[in-house]
């Protein structure tokens, strides 16, 4: 008999059943007065739950389209941009703006730890920025930027603004977009939303709203913020065809998120990555970002000496867990295991029985039962 395979991988993650339910609706036309009301509702309480004065942006597309959508309303060619980057996804700022003409720095520190505040401090003091990038959470290395103490020091320098990428930490990291001192917060719909792929979410502030007022005509058309801002304050409008049943699929996950609460939501990400976290260093495994900035949406799990990654992953598949590989230099080393969203305590502690069985198979000698019971103390 075949196991249950569980997605751990960090996105897209687990979607549960009342959110696949609205995505398995009988599709409406996109101005049906309902589907119009679900719509607005939406938009209104993304902008409610992250708190912000400013507008968003519920459009078609990924991630990188947000990333995109984010830079290109807010800046034009010449301008000079600072990229703070912890990894993979971090870089990916450097070519998208390079694209768009603007002048590039760039901090980086070695992976698996964060750019001192200090530093991105003293950076912003050289030149005019209009823009500086943060990803809040990276993929690659499992590392979490201190956003509220960036965005701190990005306040004092009035005419840059903040750019987060939230794509792997909206709705699982703590987020509130005004009194944090974040412009322009990019997400989509597969992480911690717990929805599948296909919808991205852009946050601009009252200070980007102006900045985009500030530009007249930008070269983009389906990313521009003055395109969509007339269907997100009403989407009896058109512009381009919504996503209907990804829409009601987010709404859905709002509605989770607002009857769990968003601060016990927050709580319970932290509480559920660092019994993770601890339970696989109990088994033998590592884990590569530094112990005070480890993300708690997803860990980036280093192999003990001796294991190899491709068999690892082809018999926790057997096993029943699915996990994704590392990325860059750390390819073969480690993987990358997701626990966002709506997961719950049974999925996490069959993921990490799956881990222990698959290091058995392997020969790995460890106490058996060490790492679920490590999870559960903790935890519980």
């Amino acid at each position: 008999m075949k196991n249950k395979k569980l997605v751990m991988i960090p996105g897209p993650t687990p979607v549960t059943e009342s959110i696949m339910l609205e995505m398995g609706r009988a599709t409406c036309a996109f101005k049906d007065a309902e589907f119009t009301a679900d719509y607005k509702k939406l938009v209104n309480d993304l902008k409610k739950m992250l708190k912000t004065e400013g507008e968003c942006f519920v459009v078609a597309g990924t991630g990188t389209m947000a990333m995109e959508m984010a830079v290109a309303n807010v800046t034009k060619k010449g301008d000079n941009i600072l990229i703070v980057s912890h990894g993979y996804f971090g870089d990916r700022f450097i070519d998208l703006c390079e694209r768009k003409g603007l002048n590039v720095d760039v901090l980086a520190n070695e992976w698996g730890k964060t750019v001192p505040v200090e530093d991105i401090e003293s950076k912003l003091k050289e030149k005019d920025y209009v823009a500086i990038t943060v990803t809040h959470v990276d993929t690659s290395t499992g590392v979490c930027a201190p956003i509220k103490e960036i965005g701190e020091i990005v306040k004092k320098f009035k005419n840059t603004m903040l750019i987060v990428d939230g794509v792997c930490a909206t709705a699982g990291e703590r987020e509130y977009i005004d009194e944090m001192g974040i412009d322009v917060l990019l997400a989509s719909s597969q992480k911690a939303f717990g929805v599948s792929p296909g919808l991205a979410m852009v946050w601009a502030g009252p200070k980007a709203m102006d900045r985009r007022k500030g530009l007249g005509t930008i070269p983009e058309f389906y990313i521009d913020f003055e395109k969509w801002l007339p269907i997100m304050h009403d989407p009896n409008k058109y512009f381009g065809t919504p996503a209907v049943n990804l829409i009601w699929a987010l709404k859905e996950s709002v509605r989770l998120i607002n009857e769990e609460g968003l601060e016990e939501r927050y709580e319970r990400h932290i509480k559920d990555a660092e019994a993770v976290q601890a339970a696989m260093e109990s088994i033998g495994f590592g884990i590569l970002a530094d112990k005070n900035c480890r993300a708690a949406t997803l860990s980036n799990v280093i192999y003990p000496e001796g294991i190899d990654d491709a068999e690892f992953r082809k018999i926790l598949a057997e096993e029943g867990v699915v996990v994704a590989g590392g990325l860059g230099a750390y390819s073969g080393k480690l993987f990358r295991l997701g626990h966002m969203g709506n997961i719950d305590k049974h999925i996490i502690v069959s993921t990490i029985s799956a881990i222990e069985r698959t290091m058995m198979r392997l020969g790995y000698e460890f106490e058996v039962g060490i790492g679920v019971k490590t999870y559960l103390e903790m935890i519980m």
